[in-house]
């Protein structure tokens, strides 16, 4: 099962539908997400992509990159991009941009991991 989509976080975002409902569940999980960077490796189930956000978030690049690469999907290559921004290499982070059907980001490194993230916990 993939992190943050397993039938327990689907249960704690609420099944009202309701945007405070998925708030507070996906601040939930967002802190759960956080907790595991303390965990010397990322938790078991956890996606390629996040698993390469988490080592990024660790300092460990390489590692990171080769997460993102074991995901050829849209996530894979958003994570791939944004660790290619990350290391300043900006013509091979616009390939990957293209490649997640996302825009090149603008946004502080921070910000855009954390962008990801939520979308990818979502």
């Amino acid at each position: 099962m993939q992190f943050g989509v397993t039938d327990r976080a689907k249960d704690r975002r609420g099944g009202s539908g309701t945007s405070a409902t998925c708030d507070v569940g996906l601040k939930m999980i967002l802190h759960e997400f956080s907790q595991s960077l303390m965990a010397t490796a990322p938790p078991a189930g956890l996606t390629h992509a996040l698993a390469g956000l988490l080592r990024d978030a660790k300092g460990d690049w390489t590692r990171a990159h080769e997460s993102a690469q074991q995901d050829e999907g849209r996530e894979g290559s958003w994570v791939h991009a944004y660790l290619h921004r990350k290391e300043g290499d900006q013509g091979n982070a616009a390939y990957w941009y293209s490649r997640a059907n996302k825009p090149v980001c603008r946004e502080p490194l921070d910000a855009e991991w954390l962008s990801i993230v939520k979308i990818l916990l979502g």
